[in-house]
């Protein structure tokens, strides 16, 4: 009936509206993880540690359109000053590595924020390639991930694994020894998403 009324008048829904209706969105719960392995290089790396950091703030947004899945967007947020050094066991070790990260790596104070903001998502078998922006200290990187995704009524959970270099975001990996040992430039970071579907207004 609303269609026939919509034809009568010459009122025509736009692709914007029509996606807008068809679209579920998701935000991030607290059961989201996001690790970040830090490996290490140099004539003496055998002498130094991995490092294991988690992000305990992970917020974000996944609106996905399942008539349209490129339309799909994802926008995560990790709080810097959340990160957390696990290993080594060492306690005094974690609290130095912890404080160079925080104020020489990442600078948290300056920049709080990490950010990943998607471009372009594309169906593979068994979930999506997705191409975003990654915002590391003011510096904003494309990376492409594959990721995982099981869509449930009221539950997206998605799993990804990507690395990316230290360099490409203008951070100097840091050195120790006379350089003798040094943290890898690569790091690889795991990531487990969980999210929750949004509710409309009034119930649904």
């Amino acid at each position: 009936m609303i269609a026939l009324l919509a034809a009568l008048l010459g009122v025509v829904p736009s692709p914007a509206h029509a996606l807008a209706e068809d679209s579920t969105v998701y935000t991030l719960s607290p059961e989201t993880q996001v690790e970040v392995h830090v490996g290490r290089s140099g004539m003496l790396r055998f002498l130094g540690h991995e490092h294991l950091i988690r992000a305990r703030g992970v917020t974000g947004r996944i609106v996905y359109y399942p008539r349209a899945p490129t339309a799909s967007r994802v926008a995560i947020t990790v709080a810097a000053p959340s990160l957390e050094v696990l290993t080594p066991p060492d306690s005094t070790e974690i609290r130095q590595v912890t404080e160079v990260m925080r104020s020489q790596v990442l600078a948290v104070t300056r920049y709080p924020e990490i950010t990943f903001a998607s471009r372009e998502v594309t169906p593979i078998a068994g979930g999506y390639r997705v191409r975003g922006a990654l915002s590391v200290v003011g510096v904003s990187r494309d990376v492409t991930v594959d990721v995982a995704v099981v869509i449930q009524p009221d539950t997206l959970r998605a799993t990804a694994t990507f690395a990316v270099k230290q360099r490409d975001y203008a951070i100097e990996p840091v050195r120790a020894g006379g350089g003798a040992v040094r943290v890898a430039d690569r790091v690889a970071i795991d990531c487990v998403i969980v999210a929750v579907r949004e509710r409309a207004a009034g119930g649904g």
